[in-house]
């Protein structure tokens, strides 16, 4: 109706304006010199061509100028956002043992998890929580136990993050820490690792097990301090004969679910405390650093003659680092000395002997997305001798010097979305070796799915990989991240 009524308008202006064309010049428009106030009536333009102000004009958007109304009603639509990020990934994952072993189940690993993990940030602050909800069968049950990772839930992080000083930052709480120059081999990093989760075929990142602990780290222009503190000993997730067989030294055989280790635990707050000092600079280059700790071997290195348990005698270890490019590529030299508190003299066969352990390493892209890294590691034992003279009889003894060497295999396949990769370990001494094939394959920015296996073989069964050879296992999984 609206229009009709314009287009008539148009028509009745054009029946005035013709006739009198030749005896009448039009107006100027305003502002070119005509008439300030036209005799003749212009007609009124449509709505949004300038005409009248009484029409109503169509609201801009949000940010353009727009009424207040539209604003709010934007606002609604936006999605929903938490006041934090949050992120994780579901997955499923299934081994099996590729021998009969009486002491294990056929299983190795079948368990579904969820991972959840959230982070608030401030200007100088922040809070994050990383947990894992699980299901395993392969436990007999699945009472919570942090200290062990057993249980349907798996407190990975749960930390307070500051830097109150443009020097200095804080940590305290549940977190990972790491530190060292070692791939897969660790001297100087004596925070706790979980072996169980290494041997069965879950992701690597398990192989770090959390710490219940506070961190302090200092930046200057000399070098940089990190210290961190444990209140309570963090054991490692060590064999305990729960999943894996192990050779027991005291029954003279294979053992595993018939014979697990019970150990006298350190779990006295402030009394069974740790204590580590990183000192690191960087020199021309190349990353040097200087550790020390104050605490207990992390793994059951004792025995308790009165109850039969094991324990975690005192330790502790010295060392250095460097590392940087050396040629085409990335070298490393990594040493400690290791001082057992408690057998100094190595007169005391319910402790480990002290030891120096050493690593040399190297890492060089050979071709494109194809890497090699080689290590060579030594675990040198003093007080041999007198080591040898009280060992009980029936026992193994072990070599002086246990001599290891390493080597890693990437290759990056189909856009880097297919890493094919191999992390072996052999020992010339103890004539044994530990291999990890591995595939995975990113499917999408989602999904991922690998496949694998831990190969274990020795000539005796008492060496450090000879006595896992029942434990050898194929695995397989798939993961969602979101």
């Amino acid at each position: 109706m609206k229009k009709i009524t314009i287009i008539c308008i148009n028509l009745l202006s054009l029946s005035v304006v013709l006739p009198t064309h030749a005896q009448d010049e039009p107006a100027l428009p305003a502002g070119l010199g005509g008439n300030a106030q036209p005799t003749t009536a212009e007609p009124a333009l449509p709505d949004g061509l300038f005409g009248s102000s009484t029409s109503e004009e169509p609201g801009l958007p949000e940010g353009l100028g727009g009424s207040s109304q539209n604003a709010g009603q934007t606002a609604e639509q936006e999605p929903f956002r938490l006041p934090f990020e949050f992120s994780g990934f579901g997955e499923g994952r299934i081994g099996a043992r590729t021998q009969n072993d009486p002491h294990e189940k056929d299983l190795s690993l079948g368990e579904v998890r969820l991972q959840l993990e959230g982070e608030k940030g401030w200007d100088r602050a922040s809070v994050r929580v990383r947990t894992d909800l699980l299901y395993d069968p392969v436990y007999d049950h699945q009472t919570i136990d942090l200290e062990t990772g057993q249980g349907w839930l798996d407190l990975r992080e749960a930390r307070f993050t500051a830097t109150p000083l443009d020097f200095m930052d804080l940590k305290i709480g549940r977190q990972i820490l790491t530190w060292g120059t070692g791939d897969m081999l660790f001297i100087n990093d004596m925070f706790p690792k979980d072996w169980q989760s290494f041997f069965i075929g879950r992701d690597t990142e398990y192989l770090k097990a959390p710490s219940d602990a506070a961190g302090i780290s200092f930046f200057t222009g000399l070098f940089n301090t990190n210290i961190i503190y444990t209140p309570r000993f963090n054991a490692d997730r060590y064999i305990n004969g729960s999943r894996l067989s192990y050779y027991n030294p005291i029954l003279g055989r294979i053992a595993g679910r018939d014979a697990i280790i019970q150990t006298d635990n350190r779990n006295s707050w402030f009394t069974d405390d740790e204590l580590a000092l990183r000192l690191s600079r960087n020199i021309a280059g190349y990353e040097a650093a200087l550790y020390g700790y104050r605490g207990y071997w992390t793994s059951p290195a004792g025995m308790d003659p009165v109850n039969g348990k094991a324990t975690f005698p005192r330790l502790g270890v010295y060392g250095g680092s460097i590392r940087g490019t050396a040629g085409p590529g990335i070298a490393n030299l990594e040493f400690g000395y290791y001082d057992s508190e408690e057998n100094r003299n190595g007169s005391n066969p319910m402790a480990k002997n002290n030891e120096l352990r050493f690593l040399a390493g190297y890492e060089q892209e050979l071709a494109t997305d194809f890497t090699a890294g080689l290590q060579y590691y030594l675990e040198y034992m003093f007080q041999y001798d007198e080591y040898r003279e009280v060992l009980a009889p029936g026992q193994h003894p072990r070599d002086e010097a246990r001599h290891v060497i390493t080597l890693r295999l990437t290759k990056l396949l189909m856009r880097q979305n297919l890493m094919l990769s191999f992390f072996g370990y052999y020992s010339p001494s103890d004539k044994d070796f530990y291999f990890r094939p591995n595939i995975h394959y990113k499917i999408d920015d989602n999904w991922a799915a690998e496949v694998g296996g831990n190969i274990f073989w020795g000539e005796d069964n008492w060496s450090f990989f000879g006595q896992f050879r029942r434990d050898t296992n194929v695995y397989t999984g798939i993961r969602y991240g979101f």
